[in-house]
């Protein structure tokens, strides 16, 4: 039996620092939905190595899937067991709004654009940076684009209310991460935000036509454990 498929058990007992790690590990995975490898960069090296050991410690007790990326590591949660748990109690990421759903998928186009219009891979060190403002045009203009029959509703303020209704949101579940601006980040005063690897394992294929005329739609309804 290779080292990369030992049980969690038998790495822990190898030494002290291996047991540690495993317990750091353990946890924070727990803490939030993602651990990024610039979270703690030998950690997630560790966690790289024996990711067989931890995705099958986590089937075998909880059921879970294990998702280990280059830059980016999560529990995939299938169920929801505790049924006196009601869906409005759960912390978890998800939108049931249709314009804040259409937001979102909004977000995921960008993105995607954005990576090729700034060449940018999962193997590079920096992860892509955007202006605010930048976002808003191209949110402004796609709503407007899905829904030609409402262009006067979706003026630039409304467009804008929508989208800032959605940044705590991707803020605490580490979809974005809000950047401070320096001195030579010119005068408009624009918010800096940097675009994590959670984003990443999302597709931003393009609006069906359902999104467009559902009332509510939840385009999010994957559990991630932590949320």
């Amino acid at each position: 039996m290779s080292m990369k498929e030992s049980k969690l058990e038998e790495i822990m007992s190898e030494s002290g620092q291996s047991e540690q790690k495993v317990q750091k590990i353990l946890n924070i995975l727990l803490e939030a939905p993602y651990f990024y490898r610039d979270d703690d960069l030998s950690l997630f090296l560790f966690l790289s190595k024996y990711k067989r050991a931890f995705a099958g410690f986590f089937k075998k007790f909880y059921g879970w899937e294990l998702i280990v990326e280059y830059k980016c590591a999560r529990l995939y949660k299938p169920a929801w067991y505790n049924e006196k748990v009601t869906e409005t109690n759960r912390d978890m990421f998800n939108f049931t709004k249709r314009d804040e759903c259409v937001a979102f998928l909004l977000l995921l186009e960008f993105f995607e654009r954005e990576l090729q219009e700034q060449a940018v891979s999962t193997d590079d060190k920096e992860n892509l940076r955007f202006l605010f403002g930048t976002f808003l045009n191209f949110a402004g203009g796609r709503f407007r684009e899905v829904f030609p029959e409402r262009t006067d509703y979706y003026t630039d303020e409304q467009v804008r209310r929508v989208v800032r209704a959605i940044m705590p949101t991707l803020l605490k579940y580490r979809f974005l991460r809000e950047l401070p601006r320096g001195d030579d980040d010119g005068e408009s005063g624009d918010t800096i935000y940097e675009c994590l690897p959670a984003l990443w394992l999302y597709k931003g294929e393009r609006l069906a036509s359902s999104v467009a005329t559902a009332p509510e739609v939840d385009v999010t309804n994957r559990n991630v454990e932590g949320e």
